[in-house]
């Protein structure tokens, strides 16, 4: 009978299974500690990941010039397609502005010196090598005035331009001794009599423009006194121009007033010069004179030297008839009136046009004013003849657009664009913090980078700019930034224009405006996240090598998913690369990546050369 308090009645354990579960029991402990210890396989393979996926701030990625190929720092990468190097013959490609192409498009209106890009199909896939013998360019100052010939193995300026002191040929340099087709002389006399009218030195005056700028001497002359230029001048019969610009240090782009808007925002420059650029401004009834009028800030200054300036003493010079250039003078005359220009001087070769504040004063034809289009929507847009209007204002004092400080103060200063709320999106609180964030990100950079902010890197472009933020904190007499502002992004670069910065719209699905090797640092935030739906990151990246000097430096922000392609691509490229966590630590999804592009030139045995693939 069983028991009620031993339903199971008084059936006994077996002393083996007793001994099972101790035996199973010690096993366990025993593997446990032995897997703590570090001699466990799946440990080991945990910390060998833990290697191979590290994020932090490194130091061994070399960032000097020393023209040697650079050891892979970390050779465990994802296996990627490998670029050869282009053929020889594209060393100075520029894939907008290739003469080829230029020539199956019309003459008119300097269509054919315009951006011509070629279709997808036709787009290399190819690395562009450097010319035999390419060297580091001089720092600045002294690049200003001297460029390595290898660089740039092209002479015809030399002898083109002797008697107008552009530039010699020394040795295994060239030197360019600042002068110019209208300043002989040297640009500081030149720029000593503008700063009689124009108040250049009191930070007035901080962007310009240079319609036709040659080799940029007015640019680089301009920059010692705290004013940065934007020069441009096509890819012409005048060989290389904007090449020798960029290789002094002086910013500059291919580019040309024809028939399309010029690539910047309205309002943008506080002075304009043409110094015998031979722009036919009265053509196409001053259509020229109004683009220019367009991105000129009310208050700013358009200065003429040249034809037909000074036509009594040169008319016989140029080959024309008095009567002709009297001419045309009074129609260049005519047609500032009518832009709302007063003229301020006129001595010698060189006149001085000044843009009135607003148009409470101007005897403006309402009939050919613009119709309201959005005046910085220039990309591609043909230009019109018709007079950009001023914005509202109040009263007869004040600066339409609204006024600006002197630089510095300007840098920092809240911009109109705005304060007026004119940025969509954008507050002046959120300004505010969008300059802490970058003066926080550039000092990470200087971090990974010591040589960022020094006069290793003069050149530098940001490829997706923003506010001006990044450019903001570098700034420095030692480095400037082409601010490019994405045609397909949040349009800011009105406001970069205001704090006294540089920059331009561009489509990164094309070919920038500018020669190979011409950038020593580039800065690309969000680029490939803004454009992962809209074109390939390989033509992105070749652009990029494209435009990077040899043992030039990358700054990738972004996803960290996003610059895991990038970085695959990248591995094929003959760059070295090193990812790193955000500033705020390693839980945060944006990354860093760090890119150096190898020292390696065209010709030379271990680089061959082959066609576009």
């Amino acid at each position: 009978m069983v028991s009620k308090h031993n339903p199971s009645g008084n059936k006994k354990r077996s002393p083996l299974s007793i001994f099972a579960v101790i035996g199973l029991c010690c096993f366990f402990y025993i593997l446990g500690a032995w897997q703590r210890s570090g001699f466990g396989k799946g440990d080991s393979i945990a910390l060998e990941v833990t290697k191979q996926a590290d994020c932090s701030i490194f130091t061994n990625l070399n960032f000097e010039t020393h023209h040697n190929d650079v050891e892979i720092v970390e050779p465990s990468k994802p296996k990627a397609q490998v670029f050869k190097p282009c053929d020889v013959k594209y060393t100075d490609y520029t894939p907008c502005q290739e003469q080829d192409r230029a020539m199956k498009f019309p003459r008119d209106n300097m269509i054919y010196r315009e951006r011509h890009c070629p279709p997808v199909e036709e787009k290399l896939h190819c690395l562009i090598p450097a010319p035999k013998g390419y060297m580091t360019p001089f720092e600045w100052p002294k690049s200003r005035d001297y460029v390595h010939y290898a660089n740039v193995p092209h002479k015809s300026l030399t002898v083109e331009k002797a008697v107008q002191n552009w530039v010699q040929f020394k040795g295994n340099v060239f030197k360019f001794p600042g002068g110019g087709t209208m300043f002989p002389q040297g640009a500081d006399a030149y720029i000593d009599e503008l700063a009689s009218v124009i108040p250049i030195a009191d930070g007035s005056v901080r962007t310009a423009l240079d319609t036709g700028c040659g080799v940029a001497s007015w640019g680089a002359y301009m920059l010692k006194r705290n004013v940065l230029a934007m020069s441009f001048a096509p890819r012409d019969n005048h060989e290389a121009q904007v090449q020798f610009a960029l290789e002094r240090g002086v910013p500059a782009v291919i580019g040309v007033l024809g028939s399309i808007n010029l690539p910047y925002p309205s309002r943008a420059f506080d002075m304009a010069q043409c110094s015998r650029c031979l722009i036919p401004w009265t053509a196409n009834d001053g259509m020229y004179l109004m683009e220019v009028d367009r991105v000129l800030r009310p208050g700013g200054y358009w200065v003429l030297s040249g034809p037909p300036i000074n036509w009594k003493t040169y008319y016989q010079v140029w080959k024309r008839t008095k009567e002709d250039l009297k001419a045309e003078q009074k129609k260049i005359e005519e047609l500032a009136e009518q832009l709302c220009w007063e003229k301020k001087y006129e001595k010698g070769d060189i006149a001085i046009f000044r843009k009135k504040v607003n148009d409470k004063s101007c005897r403006r034809n309402s009939a050919n004013l613009c119709k309201p289009r959005g005046s910085d929507d220039v990309w591609y847009k043909k230009m019109e003849t018709c007079i950009t209007p001023f914005p509202k204002v109040s009263s007869a004092s004040e600066v339409a657009g609204g006024e600006l400080k002197k630089f510095p103060a300007r840098l920092f200063a809240v911009p109109p664009r705005i304060s007026k709320g004119l940025v969509e999106g954008v507050s002046v609180e959120s300004y505010q913090e969008d300059n802490k964030l970058w003066k926080k990100h550039v000092n990470a950079y200087k971090r990974i980078n010591r040589l960022i902010g020094t006069a290793r890197y003069r050149n530098v472009m940001d490829m997706n700019a923003g506010l001006g933020g990044f450019a903001a904190a570098l700034e420095s007499p030692k480095s400037w930034v082409m601010n490019v502002v994405p045609t397909i992004g949040k349009d800011t670069l009105g406001v970069i224009y205001e704090r006294g910065l540089i920059g331009i719209y561009h489509d990164w699905c094309e070919g920038f405006s500018t020669y190979p090797r011409t950038y020593d640092l580039i800065h690309a935030n969000g680029v490939f996240s803004l454009y992962q739906d809209k074109c390939s990151f390989e033509d992105i990246l070749l652009e990029m090598d494209r435009i990077l000097r040899p043992e030039g430096a990358v700054i990738f922000r972004d996803d960290v998913d996003v610059l895991n392609k990038v970085r695959k691509i990248a591995g094929g490229m003959r760059w070295d690369t090193k990812m790193n966590d955000h500033e705020d630590g390693p839980l945060v999804p944006e990354k860093i990546l760090v890119a150096v592009k190898q020292y390696w030139v065209g010709g030379i045995k271990g680089n061959s050369t082959s066609s576009a693939e």
